[in-house]
C-alpha cells in the first residue's frame, strides 16, 4: 500500500505535464504564423516582376530588389533590377575605376563602409576607361572624345556626343548627351540632341559649347557614362546610330542599365545572357529600352554588357557572368553605398 501511496504524487506530476503540453501546442492549437508586412514597391511593378525578400534582407528602407524569370517578348529572360530612393539622403552614388581590371565583386569588396549594390560601369579597353567616371565633382576619365571609323576609303576622326547619367547637387538624377570640352575634361557639356553623326558620311565638327546647338554645362557631382541613351523624357530613343556604339545592338545579349522615373527613382537593371544551357540568351537594346520604360523609367542609358554585365547585392552575385560563368574584370564599376 506504502508503495502505491509514493507513486500517485508521480502520477499526477506527469498527469499535469502532458496537460501542459497539450494546452501549448502539443496537441492543441499551433500557435498562428504571422502574416508579413506587405511591402509597398518603390517603383512600378511591371508584369513578371516580384519584390525579392531573400535579396532586400539587409536593406534599410528606402531601397529594394526585384527578379524576373519569365517570358520577355516571346523569349525566357532573367534579370534582376534595384530601385532605391535617393531623396533619403542615406545612399551615396559612386561610380569607381582603376588602372587594374578588378571584377565588381573586387571594387565592392575594397570598398570602405556598407556597400549595397554594385553593377560594371561602362566601356573599356585594355585597362583604359572609354566612358564617363565622375565622382565628388573630379572626372577621372571622361566619355570617349573620338572614334575612327572609315570615311571615303579612309579612317577618320569622329566626335560623338554620348550618354551619361548622373547625380545634381541637388541630388536628383539626370541623363545627357555629354561632351568634355578641353584638355583637363573637367568641363563637361550636355545637348538635348547627339551630334548627328552618321558613319560613312562626313564627321561632324568636334562639340564645343555652341555645337551641337543648345549645349550647357553638365552640372553634376558624380556620373557614370555609357551608350546610347535609351529612354529620354518619356519616349523610348535609342541613340545608337547618332553615338557611333555598335554592341550586337539587335542580338540577345547580357545587357546593364541604369535609369530614373518621374518621381526621381533609381532604377538599376542586369539581364543575364549567353547562358544558353539554363535558355537565359539576354536581350537587344530594343527590348532592353522598353523593359527599362515598363519599370518605369523616364530617362535610362544603355552600360557596358555581354560579360561585363554583373550585379552584386550584397555579397550575393545575381546574373551569371556571361564569361562561362565567371565574372569579367572591368575598368570601371557603380557602387551604391550606405552614406
Amino acid at each position: 500500500m506504502k508503495r502505491y501511496l509514493l507513486l500517485l504524487p508521480v502520477l499526477v506530476i506527469l498527469y499535469g505535464s502532458a496537460c501542459s503540453k497539450s494546452s501549448n501546442g502539443g496537441g492543441g492549437n499551433p500557435t498562428p504564423t504571422p502574416t508579413p508586412t506587405p511591402v509597398t514597391p518603390l517603383i512600378t511593378v511591371a508584369p513578371g516582376w516580384k519584390y525579392s525578400a531573400t535579396l532586400s534582407l539587409n536593406f534599410p528602407s528606402g531601397i529594394q530588389a526585384f527578379t524576373f524569370d519569365t517570358l520577355y517578348n516571346g523569349k525566357t529572360v532573367k534579370a534582376f533590377c534595384v530601385a532605391l530612393d535617393y531623396t533619403t539622403g542615406r545612399f551615396e552614388f559612386k561610380p569607381v575605376v582603376s588602372s587594374t581590371l578588378k571584377t565588381p565583386s573586387q571594387f565592392a569588396a575594397a570598398e570602405s563602409g556598407l556597400v549595397y549594390v554594385a553593377i560594371n560601369g561602362g566601356y573599356f579597353g585594355g585597362n583604359q576607361s572609354y566612358s564617363l567616371v565622375k565622382y565628388d565633382n573630379v572626372v577621372a576619365t571622361p566619355n570617349i572624345k573620338a572614334v575612327t571609323r572609315s570615311y571615303n576609303g579612309s579612317n577618320a576622326s569622329y566626335y560623338p556626343t554620348r550618354a551619361a547619367f548622373g547625380i545634381t547637387s541637388t541630388g536628383a538624377p539626370t541623363t545627357a548627351w555629354v561632351y568634355s570640352v578641353g584638355a583637363g575634361n573637367d568641363l563637361i557639356y550636355q545637348y538635348p540632341t547627339p551630334s548627328p553623326n552618321v558613319e560613312g558620311a562626313a564627321p561632324q565638327p568636334q562639340p564645343t559649347e555652341t555645337f551641337p546647338s543648345g549645349g550647357s554645362v553638365w552640372n553634376t557631382v558624380a556620373a557614370i557614362g555609357g551608350s546610347p541613351m535609351l529612354v529620354r523624357g518619356g519616349s523610348i530613343r535609342i541613340s545608337d546610330a547618332e553615338e557611333l556604339i555598335s554592341i550586337n545592338n539587335t542580338t540577345s545579349r547580357p545587357r546593364t542599365a541604369i535609369g530614373y522615373t518621374a518621381n526621381g527613382r533609381l532604377v538599376l537593371l542586369a539581364v543575364e545572357g549567353d547562358n544558353s544551357s539554363a535558355g537565359y540568351l539576354g536581350i537587344n537594346l530594343a527590348d532592353l529600352a522598353a523593359m527599362m520604360r515598363s519599370l518605369g523609367c523616364t530617362d535610362a542609358i544603355n552600360l557596358d554588357g555581354g560579360g561585363s554585365t554583373s550585379m552584386i547585392i550584397g555579397n550575393r552575385l545575381t546574373v551569371r557572368p556571361g564569361d562561362n560563368g565567371v565574372e569579367r574584370p572591368v575598368a570601371s564599376a557603380l557602387l551604391i553605398k550606405q552614406r
